[in-house]
C-alpha cells in the first residue's frame, strides 16, 4: 500500500513539473565585474533545489561530527543505567529466591555503578531501593550493623525527594518490621509514629503496630489498633472478636487494685463492656480485689438477659458471679430463683445459685444446688472443689459432722 502512495504521489509531482515548467521561458541573468550570465529559469530552479540539499546535508554531517562526544557520553551513561538496572533486578529476584548474599553483592553493585556515574547519582528512587534490598539482605543475613547503615542513608535519600516520598513510608514500615523481628517495640512504635496519617491507617501499618503494643506491654493501645483493623476488615469475624476479647482480658489483668481495675473498665470500648465474658473476666478480678458489689453491678445487664445469650456465656456469668456473692443483697433472689428455675439443669449456673443462697444462709436450698453442681465433672475443678467445701460448711452449721467430712474428703480429691 505504501508503494503505491509513493507511485502516485511521484506521478502528482511529474504532472505538476510539467504542466508548470514545461512552457516557462524564463530567464535569470547574473551579472559579476562585466560579465553576465543567463539561465533559464528551469534551470535555475534545479539549482537552487541542489544547492540547498548539499548545503542541509553538509550542515548535518558537521553537526554529527561536533557531537559525536556527546552522544558517545550518552551512549556510556545509558549502558552503564543499564547495567546498574539490571544489578538491581538481579538483586530482588535473587532476594524474592532466598540467595540474600547475592542478593545484597548485586545491590551494593547496582550502588556503586549509580555512585560511579555522576548523571544517575540524581536518581534518588532508585538508589533508596537498592539501599533497601541491601537492607533486607542484611537482615536475613543477621548483619544488623549492615542493616542499620543501608536503611538510614535510604531514609536520608528519601527524605530529600518527592519522587521517593513511597519508598521512604516502605523503608518505615521494613525498619518497623525489622525491629519488632529483634523484639524491640520501642523502635518499632518510634518508627510507626513518623509515618503520616494516611500510612499509619493502612492495614500492614495496624498491623505492625498491633504487634508492636503487645510486645511493649500496652494492651489498651492493642485494643484500640485491633478494632481499627476490624474495622477495616484486617480479621475475620470470629478472629477480630477473639482477638479483641483476649485483649481486653489483658487490660484487665494489667490492674493492681480495684481503683485501676475501675478505670480500665470504663476505658474499655462500650462494645468490649457488652461481652459477656469480658464483663466476666471483669466481674471475677473485682471480686478478687474485695469489690463484689462493683462485680455484681457490671453482671446486672446480662444477668437481666440470660435468654438472649449462649449457654457458654451463661457459664462464664455464672462463674464469675459466684466470686462476687460476698455482701449479697435480698433484691437478687427473685433474680436467682428465676435463673435456676429457667438453667438449673446447667451446672455453673446451679454452683452460682447455690453459692449465693449458701451467702444468703439459705442452706437447704442451697445444698441441693450445690450437691448437682459438685457432682457434675463438666464443671471446672475449682469451681467443683468450692462446692464441696461450701457443702462442707452448710453441714458444719448443721451439725452434720459425717456429710462435713465427706464433702471435705471430696474436696480433697479435687486439689
Amino acid at each position: 500500500m505504501r508503494s503505491v502512495i509513493w507511485f502516485v504521489l511521484l506521478f502528482v509531482v511529474a504532472v505538476v513539473a510539467a504542466s508548470t515548467l514545461g512552457a516557462n521561458d524564463g530567464l535569470v541573468s547574473f551579472y559579476w565585474s562585466g560579465q553576465r550570465v543567463d539561465l533559464s529559469l528551469n534551470l535555475f530552479l534545479i539549482l537552487l533545489v541542489v544547492i540547498c540539499a548539499v548545503l542541509v546535508t553538509v550542515f548535518n554531517t558537521l553537526n554529527a561530527l561536533i557531537g559525536l562526544p556527546q552522544r558517545a557520553r550518552e551512549w556510556r551513561v545509558a549502558r552503564r543505567d543499564r547495567t546498574a538496572q539490571a544489578s538491581l533486578r538481579e538483586a530482588l529476584s535473587q532476594y524474592f529466591g532466598g540467595r540474600y548474599s547475592r542478593a545484597q553483592k548485586a545491590a551494593q553493585r547496582a550502588l556503586a555503578i549509580q555512585s560511579d556515574t555522576p548523571e544517575l547519582v540524581q536518581d534518588n528512587e532508585f538508589t533508596v531501593l537498592g539501599h533497601l534490598l541491601a537492607a533486607g539482605s542484611a537482615h536475613r543475613l543477621q548483619d544488623r550493623a549492615s542493616r542499620d547503615r543501608s536503611i538510614e542513608r535510604a531514609l536520608e535519600l528519601a527524605r530529600q525527594s518527592a519522587a521517593a516520598r513511597s519508598a521512604e513510608e516502605g523503608a518505615r514500615l521494613l525498619a518497623a518490621e525489622w525491629a519488632l523481628d529483634d523484639r524491640d517495640a520501642t523502635r518499632a512504635l518510634e518508627l510507626l509514629g513518623e509515618l503520616p496519617t494516611g500510612v499509619a491507617r493502612r492495614t500492614h501499618a495496624l498491623r505492625l503496630r498491633l504487634q508492636a503494643t503487645r510486645l511493649g506491654r500496652q494492651p489498651q493501645e492493642a485494643l484500640k489498633t485491633a478494632r481499627l483493623l476490624a474495622k477495616h476488615q484486617g480479621f475475620s469475624k470470629e478472629a477480630a472478636q477473639g482477638l479483641l476479647r483476649s485483649l481486653a482480658f489483658e487490660s484487665l489483668d494489667t490492674a493492681r487494685d480495684a481503683e485501676q481495675l475501675r478505670r480500665v473498665w470504663t476505658q474499655l470500648d462500650a462494645l468490649d463492656r457488652r461481652d459477656a465474658f469480658v464483663a466476666a473476666r471483669a466481674a471475677t478480678r473485682a471480686a478478687g480485689y474485695g469489690a463484689s458489689d462493683e462485680a455484681r453491678g457490671w453482671l446486672r445487664p446480662f444477668w437481666e438477659r440470660l435468654a438472649e445469650l449462649a449457654a457458654e456465656e451463661r457459664a462464664a456469668l455464672a462463674l464469675a458471679f459466684a466470686h462476687a456473692v460476698a455482701g449479697l443483697g435480698v433484691e437478687w433472689l427473685p433474680r436467682l430463683e428465676a435463673a435456676a428455675q429457667a438453667y438449673g439443669r446447667e451446672p455453673a449456673m446451679s454452683y452460682a445459685v447455690g453459692m449465693a443462697l449458701a451467702e444468703r444462709q439459705l442452706w437447704g436450698k442451697a445444698r441441693r444446688l450445690l450437691d448437682e453442681a459438685a457432682g457434675d465433672a463438666s464443671l471446672p475443678a475449682p469451681a467443683r472443689r468450692k462446692a464441696w467445701r461450701t457443702l462442707a460448711s452448710i453441714a458444719a452449721q448443721e451439725g452434720d459432722a459425717e456429710r462435713a467430712a465427706r464433702a471435705h474428703e471430696a474436696a480433697a480429691r479435687l486439689d
